[in-house]
């Protein structure tokens, strides 16, 4: 407990003095209580200060959330920082009824379809070195802002179905480029809004971090695959590591002779990804009749304005020959067809941010419906997934490396049920006795005590 209010402490300055306080409360009832992290049941394990109104004045504080979770990831980034990757990523949580500030229909992963609920980006940290994802901001998205594919029929929870619309005659255009048409500049685009709201989330935690770490690559998935998020991600001077569709149209830079007339050309042999030249093949690998060959290049693709670094990873079953592949892009030419692999690899590890804050911290339980109870209600349970991984990172290297939430949560509550014990004493035992005591019940219910 005293190495939990030790960390808890290092965010005074960062959080108003009287949330802090709420919420040195709030975290040890959070990592005791069981069943769903809701305010009710928040209140039920805290003790003296804790009431259930104390815990609805926190979650209607406002809090800068950013630079609460940047404290506590800066204090365990040591001399040597290595490289870190800027993340982000989109969440659904499922909710019914009609109240909950900004409630829609939203594709869900898991459901494989849209689903009622809310949906959050959050942006993270992945460290290359350590492999682990700390998140830290969590923005609430509205349908208009949301990348979430948009499935025909589906409508707002608000708003009735729209009315079919009546098919006006239209005249057909003659074919081929309008006359007076020029050339547009790719690089100088206007974003879209959902692009604009992310290159701004994401600007917010450059202004942060850029003090104390550089970052240089932002990794997004195949929904941001296109020249708009790449323009996004370049005016913040960082490069994008992406999927484009695996049917998309490349081609080799040109190589001939300069024709002497009009333009240069600059697109080559367009190509073929059932023969791709054997002379970019990096590494083939057969495993269990399958083999997955990885082929490295810098392509065009004519959406884009400048060369692209492209890695097709090919998979072919050697008894039946079916083949499946996916292409990799990065901005920056540099980078080998390893490193966009081993970077697009670690954007998933932002999804067990979303697990842990789902399975464990409130992020599927919270019933609050006002628009800053939601935020900080999504935040929170961010936050505790940040906090326990630090605690958790401790316990591994002291005790066990198998050490998980489970075990800590066992360990918490152990504490608070012998702290009631205790309080039961007619005198008050001796120190070696009560150590006793806190050992034993904190291994109670635990899978690695």
């Amino acid at each position: 407990m005293a190495e939990l209010m030790t960390i808890l402490q290092s965010l005074e300055g960062v959080m108003p003095s009287i949330a802090l306080r709420q919420l040195m409360v709030i975290v040890p009832a959070v990592l005791a209580m069981s069943g769903q992290v809701t305010m009710l049941n928040i209140s039920r394990w805290t003790g003296e200060g804790g009431s259930y109104k104390t815990i609805q004045r926190f979650y209607n504080t406002p809090i800068i959330w950013l630079k609460v979770n940047w404290t506590l990831m800066s204090a365990q980034i040591g001399q040597e920082k290595g490289t870190y990757l800027l993340v982000g990523d989109e969440t659904t949580v499922t909710k019914a009824g009609k109240k909950t500030h900004g409630i829609d229909r939203f594709f869900s992963s898991i459901y494989g379809k849209v689903v009622p609920g809310l949906s959050f980006l959050g942006v993270s940290l992945v460290s290359v070195e350590e492999r682990t994802s700390t998140m830290l901001l969590m923005e609430q998205l509205t349908r208009e802002k949301s990348t979430s594919p948009k499935t025909p029929g589906s409508t707002s929870c608000k708003e009735k179905p729209p009315q079919k619309k009546v098919k006006k005659k239209t005249i057909k255009s003659k074919g081929g480029r309008p006359k007076g048409s020029k050339n547009k500049n790719r690089r100088d685009i206007e974003l879209p809004a959902h692009l604009q709201n992310i290159q701004n989330y994401f600007k917010q935690v450059l202004d942060v971090v850029s003090k104390q770490l550089t970052i240089k690559y932002a990794v997004l998935d195949g929904a941001f695959g296109n020249n708009a998020a790449l323009q996004m991600v370049r005016r913040l001077d960082l490069h994008l590591v992406s999927k484009l569709n695996r049917n998309a149209a490349l081609y080799f830079p040109y190589t001939g002779e300069y024709s002497g007339k009009g333009a240069r050309r600059i697109y080559g042999d367009k190509l073929n990804y059932d023969q791709i030249p054997q002379e970019h093949l990096e590494k083939s690998v057969t495993d269990k009749g399958i083999r997955t060959d990885t082929y490295c290049m810098t392509m065009r693709q004519k959406r884009f304005p400048d060369p692209l670094r492209i890695v097709v990873i090919v998979k072919t079953k050697l008894d039946t020959g079916a083949r499946a592949h996916v292409v990799l892009f990065s901005s920056d030419t540099s980078l080998s067809g390893e490193q966009i692999m081993d970077y697009y690899g670690l954007r998933f590890q932002i999804e067990f941010n979303f697990r842990d804050a789902k399975q464990h911290w409130g992020l599927e339980d919270f019933m609050n419906v006002n628009e800053r109870p939601v935020y900080n209600a999504a935040n929170f349970a961010l936050f505790m997934a940040n906090l326990t991984s630090m605690l958790l990172t401790r316990r591994r290297s002291q005790h066990r490396a198998d050490f998980g939430v489970h075990d800590l949560k066992a360990e918490f509550r152990g504490h608070f049920y012998a702290q009631e014990a205790i309080k039961l004493l007619p005198e008050t035992p001796d120190e070696f006795l009560i150590d006793a005591i806190f050992s034993h019940f904190a291994s109670i219910g635990a899978v690695h005590s």
